[in-house]
């Protein structure tokens, strides 16, 4: 099976696990990268950003033109597209009149834009072009089955850790203290000042918390990448998940993460992370600002050899369950090869 993932190539880009664990499976795995393509010339110039706002930029049509000479050479089966905002619907429907069948898989919501990456015109008008729809979020796939009439796979984030990155985390010292580790929204840092104001002590990690958090019990901390995030993600006792707006009542990548690497996880109440998760075993969930203090204030009091119990509980849900990207990717797999 040849495919074609049509994404980023950055380093912190979902399609990299996928790109990375569908080759192990044996999937001839090739990618365009049409968004870092876009960012590339965005970023270049406050003269790209102003024409590219006024309308006046031509690099959309330069995106797809290479977009269709890639597929014209490489000729795949099947043109998986991360989230789509740089590729047009024609595209699509000249890919989809060459035979080629079409997957999406947005890790926002195609429905809420909550920012200007977040989705736009392409992705909405293209919903209806593809064959199969990976979603992470059980709301959204709701959607596209009942108004859509599309064909879905439900693919939850995940996390990617191996065994021995995991027992090289858990030699890191303990800190006794809550954290938040995600860049900043007013949503996110309102909740966040309420628990400070409720008397518990957080170190928030990320760009830009300065801009909206000043509080004598917040310590605000530079963002934190690759070896240090896991570290970081492990060796606070308490770990707060925050969801933003267009996953509110489902779930994040710091669901799977935080307890992949055995942490301990504060998150909200959903249908999702109850399914996933055994509330008050493996993770803590909340349904309000006094759950998610009272339940905070509980996990800093713990003995370290119960808070070591509740971390293995986390990590072996994670494992039993099989919440990994290499576990995703044979569902992935699949789910393609059903389209052929």
């Amino acid at each position: 099976m040849k495919v074609l993932i049509v994404g980023s190539h950055e380093k912190f880009a979902i399609e990299n696990f996928y790109m990375k664990y569908l080759k192990v499976l044996g999937v001839d795995i090739h990618r365009f990268s049409a968004q870092s393509i876009f960012y590339g010339y965005y970023d270049a110039s406050i003269v790209n950003k102003v024409l590219y706002k006024l309308g006046l930029s031509s690099i959309y049509q330069k995106i797809n033109g290479q977009f269709k000479q890639v597929v014209a050479e490489l000729e795949p089966e099947i043109i998986w597209v991360f989230k789509g905002m740089e590729i047009l619907p024609e595209s699509l429907i000249w890919a989809k009149q060459r035979g080629i069948k079409l997957a999406n898989y947005n890790p926002d919501n195609p429905f809420v834009f909550s920012g200007k990456g977040s989705g736009n015109s392409n992705v909405t008008k293209s919903i209806d072009l593809y064959d199969l729809h990976f979603t992470y979020n059980l709301e959204i796939q709701a959607e596209l089955e009942q108004k859509h009439k599309a064909k879905t796979s439900f693919l939850p984030f995940a996390y990617d850790v191996s065994p021995d990155w995991y027992e090289e985390c858990a030699k890191e010292a303990e800190v006794v203290k809550a954290c938040f580790l995600g860049n900043p929204d007013k949503r996110r840092a309102d909740f966040i000042l309420q628990l400070a104001d409720n008397g518990v002590k957080m170190d928030v990690y990320g760009h830009n918390w300065e801009r909206f958090i000043s509080h004598p019990n917040i310590v605000v901390c530079p963002p934190v990448y690759e070896a240090e995030l896991w570290k970081t993600l492990r060796k606070y006792r308490v770990q707060l998940n925050l969801m933003r707006i267009h996953n509110e009542n489902s779930h994040n990548m710091r669901s799977f993460e935080i307890p992949g690497i055995g942490g301990i996880q504060v998150a909200p109440f959903t249908i999702e992370h109850q399914t996933f998760f055994e509330d008050g075993k493996e993770v803590f969930l909340y349904k309000n600002l006094d759950e998610c203090v009272a339940k905070i204030n509980y996990i800093l009091a713990l003995s370290p050899k119960k808070a070591s119990d509740f971390r293995h509980f986390a990590r072996q849900a994670s494992l039993l369950n099989k919440h990994s990207y290499k576990d995703r990717s044979v569902q992935v797999v699949k789910a393609l090869t059903s389209l052929k």
